[in-house]
């Protein structure tokens, strides 16, 4: 097995070879560390490195190994974390350079039990300002690209962290979503994301009580993602949104024969490029073929939809950051200055309008998907959207037609509306112009295991998709 075939293992057979002691800590850190530096020119996934660290804690992880310890269930993996969460004791800019001497003095609840479970923190995955963008550049750390197409994005705002399993240099990766920040570079990376249901992950005070906010884990494969969702999941003392009791998915699901599928290409309100319309029938007959019943239906949104969820995000979100404004506007990257203005304006009605549009599309979704074990819709509308697409100056067509410009590509705001229905993002293909695509898989409210359930059964029929130097990017 050569260096590069190391840094693409996936995480739980990392963990098997470990255990088996025929692969050392010590040998994946090492062959993950010399990738990052390989590829750091022109992919930038990362912020802070802490690679000396990492090593250390490498090598203590294989003396345990080595010697019949227990061990933990993320022992001597090399983990990528978002950097806009805590690490007591090392920096954490949020993409600012408000932040760029940010020191923290606390550990954020994942953090904390990503640590505890064994994970390694070699470095922090890239985000655009205050994670509120749907690509992702900055001025304190600039362009993060797609690996399999430099010249696009690696979606946002977890793109470092999607840029990073893509290019292989982590094993695993922490996300976060509010309008699709784990699912959009999931999709665009070619990855899988998972937006878990409103209260399943603890998450940092105040945005815990914000539901369209998600804390998720980021992989390369399905089962990969499960780990680190079984390790980030459960009622935390610190987050009074967290849900009891806490819920731990199999890697084991009896076949999808007999399910029942619903499907929409477009949510009745976005353009979706042929390439992702192709690439998402492709996927749904692989569900058919596995004895699964897919039905088309109509969503009942109306136009206004996408807008409605980023009017409350301009409310909560947006205000938040318009706080800053007096003090630091000179320094905010332009679509974070224009975020936190819109939010400086929104008032009360604006929110309360927002909720209204929630419960009217709940009105229909609810109703169809119990009919339906699951829906399926892409993730992304296009992979076109070049990697230093600015918000709030730039504009993007689909299919000829002007779309939102700051996440109207992507289809992924309706089910931050939704926030209690579970959403797993696995990837459908690649479009001509190299970048992936992706689907969306959507349960019914706090069905966690029946989306895992469909993932893995899509997983295993497709094949592994960082098998071999044809399914890598040509970095």
């Amino acid at each position: 097995m050569t260096d590069l075939d190391l840094c693409y293992l996936p995480a739980h057979e990392a963990l098997r070879r470990f255990k088996a002691r025929t692969l050392s800590p010590v040998e994946l850190m090492e062959a993950v560390i010399a990738r990052a530096e390989a590829v750091k020119d022109p992919v930038n996934a990362f912020t802070f490195t802490h690679f000396d660290e990492a090593m250390h804690l490498a090598r203590k992880a294989e003396a345990r190994y080595a010697r019949g310890a227990r061990t933990r269930p993320l022992e001597g993996l090399p983990i990528g974390i978002k950097d806009e969460s805590e690490i007591a004791g090392k920096p954490t800019s949020s993409g600012s350079l408000i932040f760029r001497d940010n020191v923290a003095e606390r550990t954020s609840t994942n953090n904390a039990r990503i640590l505890a479970a064994g994970g390694i923190v070699h470095a922090r995955t890239a985000t655009p300002e205050f994670s509120c963008a749907g690509t992702t550049w900055t001025r304190a750390w600039g362009v993060t690209r797609n690996p399999w197409n430099p010249a696009f994005t690696c979606g946002g705002s977890s793109g470092g962290s999607g840029a990073s399993l893509a290019a292989g240099t982590s094993a695993i990766c922490t996300g976060s979503d509010i309008g699709g920040s784990i699912r959009i570079p999931a999709a665009a990376c070619g990855v899988v994301g998972y937006k878990p249901p409103y209260g399943r992950n603890p998450d940092d005070p105040p945005f815990n009580l914000d539901f369209f906010c998600h804390t998720g884990p980021m992989a390369r494969s399905v089962q990969d993602a499960i780990l680190l969702q079984n390790i980030m999941c459960g009622p935390s003392p610190t987050d009074i949104s967290t849900l009891r009791p806490k819920l731990r998915l199999p890697t084991d699901y009896k076949p999808v024969k007999g399910m029942k599928i619903a499907w929409s290409l477009d949510l009745g309100v976005f353009e979706v490029d042929a390439a992702v319309r192709r690439n998402t029938l492709d996927a749904l007959e692989v569900f058919r073929d596995l004895g699964a019943t897919v039905e088309e239906v109509d969503t009942g949104w109306k136009p206004g939809t996408l807008e409605a969820g980023l009017a409350y995000l301009d409310h909560i979100f947006g205000a938040y950051l318009s706080t800053l404004l007096a003090e630091h506007g000179d320094e905010m990257t332009s679509y974070a200055r224009q975020f936190a203005e819109r939010g400086g304006r929104s008032t009360a009605a604006d929110f309360v309008a927002s909720l209204e549009r929630i419960a009217e599309m709940y009105e229909s979704f609810g109703p169809m998907i119990e009919r339906h074990d699951l829906f399926i819709c892409p993730t992304n509308g296009t992979t076109a959207i070049p990697a230093d697409h600015d918000q709030s100056r730039h504009r993007i067509q689909i299919n000829g037609k002007e779309v939102h410009p700051t996440i109207g590509w992507a289809l992924t705001t309706p089910f931050n509306m939704l926030s209690r229905c579970p959403v797993l993002s696995v990837p459908t293909g690649r479009a001509p112009d190299g970048v992936p695509t992706g689907m969306q898989i959507v349960g019914r409210t706090y069905r966690d295991a029946d989306v895992f359930r469909a993932g893995m059964a899509y997983e295993s029929t497709r094949g592994a998709w960082y098998g071999d130097a044809r399914h890598r990017p040509a970095l």
